[in-house]
């Protein structure tokens, strides 16, 4: 069967819902200069919990988006990095990401106005 997302059978419902979480954008946007650590990416997307950072990148790597390296060194060493794939997601979450953040005036304004009404 051909992916199909509009179609409730295909798998490729459950991938764009993990993939376009407001949690996994943001992680696959911070991970896309350089490997980080658990602590790292908690400082970089702000207002994330241990939880549901753990979580997302528990998914984010069951789809390959992102690699977990465990050095197995005491104390614990982790990184996370993107894969190819996930370097390919990246470029389209960041246009995303960049025409949200180029809309938000326009968007805000409308909001404010339905507000107002």
């Amino acid at each position: 069967m051909k992916p199909d997302v509009m179609s409730s059978q295909c798998s490729s419902r459950r991938y764009l819902a993990t993939l376009t979480s407001k949690w996994a954008i943001l992680i696959v946007n911070a991970l896309g200069d350089r490997p980080l650590r658990n602590g790292e990416l908690l400082r970089t997307v702000e207002g994330i919990s241990q939880k549901m950072l753990t979580q997302t990148l528990q998914e984010l790597t069951a789809l390959n988006i992102v690699q977990r390296d465990d050095r197995k060194t005491i104390p614990p060493h982790v990184e996370y990095r993107l894969t190819v794939p996930g370097h390919s997601f990246r470029k389209e979450a960041n246009s995303l990401i960049r025409w949200v953040e180029a809309s938000l005036p326009l968007m805000s304004g409308r909001t404010r106005q339905r507000k107002i009404s």
